[in-house]
């Protein structure tokens, strides 16, 4: 498939646009359908157009949001990338090579780290990542201006792939010309699936649009009570002697909702003609437990985003916070949220580089200073993997063969050396020591001299 397709672009008419190119496509006649656009019956999948409200309207705004994408990126952005040995599809150990140095100083100026970093934050805001490989550097696409496009050698949408990647600089209405990207050379790091799409993610912000408006409004509530004398809410009594016909009530009340209604006019102070009776319900924050409303959001927007509120540091976090506690969330995190993650984001990233033969680009998170502690846990590893290669050595396999099957967990790589512990040996047997007397007593040879 991608040989067709790198054989029909490199005939592609420059005269046609790309979307007369793309409908264009016929070979041996099959025809591949390639098509622009959105819906199931096309084959191509655009990226979901809320990238930008959703880094206007939640990572730039909302505190609780920017914690949880902050907590996440710092903490990802602290591996590296390792090359890592398989020996009988089992993995084996990290190692290094200059191929790596792409990854390692992927423009100028910039580290791993900073690689990372742009990858989760797209990622987290629009649920893909996608970048290209430069000769000796790596670009970033921003994630709403790529079209993964689909076809299929069939006809038939079970049978569709992705066999390229369209980047319109500028964005979809700038007039520019696209540029298209075959498979190979695009880097694609897509962490939760969207369901309705084959290759495409989704962002962790969408199912919770929600409780960011929600938290939103709280905040603006919290602030209207001070700004507007810090009290609540009024009942308001009219017309006490019933002289006020229904038009006239009616007209009342939509002056009164106009000026007091909303988030905006909270808490404003009222003033009413005679006939009115006021009556204050409530009168300070307690009252209304903003904290306790705006607390159990603030929780589930980091559920979402797989960061314990611990981490994160909101209120309910706070209030459930001891050194055991943050042990395990911080374990939780690390393994439940950000391994997986780095094991998906290696995965995309093997795409542009050199993996050597009987290995697999991987991860490295030995150096990062939040996961110290599970050293203890390592160390208690060590110690049991230390007594088996006593065992095992003491038991005549050879040295080398032990270490090896050991820490590979393959037991099937043990060699045995053929030599036996004193144990082991055949009765009357001193391997040249001496013979048994007749009461089975060893007797040791006669010395010379």
């Amino acid at each position: 498939m991608t040989s067709l397709f790198k054989s029909l672009a490199s005939r592609a008419d420059p005269a046609l646009s790309f979307g007369d190119w793309l409908s264009s496509f016929q070979f041996g006649g099959l025809n591949y359908g390639l098509q622009q656009g959105g819906t199931p019956s096309q084959a191509a999948e655009p990226i979901e157009g809320n990238f930008q409200g959703y880094v206007h309207g939640a990572y730039k705004t909302n505190g609780v949001v920017f914690a949880c994408m902050a907590a996440r990126q710092l903490l990802f952005s602290e591996a590296r990338f390792q090359f890592r040995q398989l020996r009988n599809g089992r993995p084996g150990d990290l190692f290094g090579s200059p191929a790596l140095g792409l990854l390692e100083r992927p423009w100028t100026g910039a580290t791993t780290g900073d690689l990372l970093t742009r990858a989760i934050l797209d990622a987290d805001l629009a649920g893909n990542f996608y970048a290209v490989r430069r000769g000796n550097t790596i670009r970033r696409l921003r994630p709403d201006w790529v079209t993964i496009v689909l076809g299929s050698q069939s006809g038939s949408e079970l049978d569709a792939e992705v066999i390229g990647y369209s980047y319109k600089p500028g964005g979809p209405a700038s007039g520019e010309d696209p540029i298209v990207l075959f498979p190979e050379q695009v880097v694609h790091f897509a962490p939760y699936p969207d369901p309705i799409a084959k290759y495409r993610g989704m962002s962790w912000l969408g199912p919770i649009v929600e409780e960011i408006v929600a938290d939103r409004s709280t905040t603006t509530h919290k602030r209207n009570f001070f700004e507007n004398g810090a009290q609540l809410g009024y009942v308001v009594t009219l017309d006490p002697d019933g002289r006020m016909n229904p038009d006239q009530f009616d007209k009342w009340v939509s002056t009164y909702k106009a000026g007091h209604e909303g988030e905006i006019n909270a808490y404003k102070t009222l003033f009413l003609a005679g006939g009115a009776d006021v009556k204050v319900v409530g009168a300070d924050l307690k009252q209304v437990d903003f904290k306790q409303v705006q607390g159990a959001g603030e929780t589930r927007i980091c559920a979402a985003a797989r960061v314990p509120p611990i981490i994160v540091g909101v209120s309910e976090g706070l209030e459930s916070a001891t050194y055991s506690n943050y042990g395990q969330a911080r374990r939780a995190f690390a393994d439940l949220t950000m391994r997986p993650m780095w094991r998906n984001m290696a995965g995309s990233f093997a795409r542009i580089i050199s993996v050597p033969a009987s290995s697999e680009l991987w991860f490295d998170d030995r150096d990062i200073p939040f996961l110290q502690e599970d050293l203890k846990d390592e160390a208690e590893i060590q110690q049991t993997q230390a007594n088996a290669i006593r065992t095992l050595t003491d038991a005549g396999f050879t040295a080398d063969s032990v270490v090896l099957a050991v820490t590979s967990g393959d037991l099937t790589l043990l060699v045995h050396s053929n030599l036996f512990s004193v144990q082991l040996q055949p009765a009357g047997s001193l391997n040249g020591a001496g013979t048994q007397n007749g009461n089975g007593q060893p007797t040791l040879p006669a010395s010379t001299s």
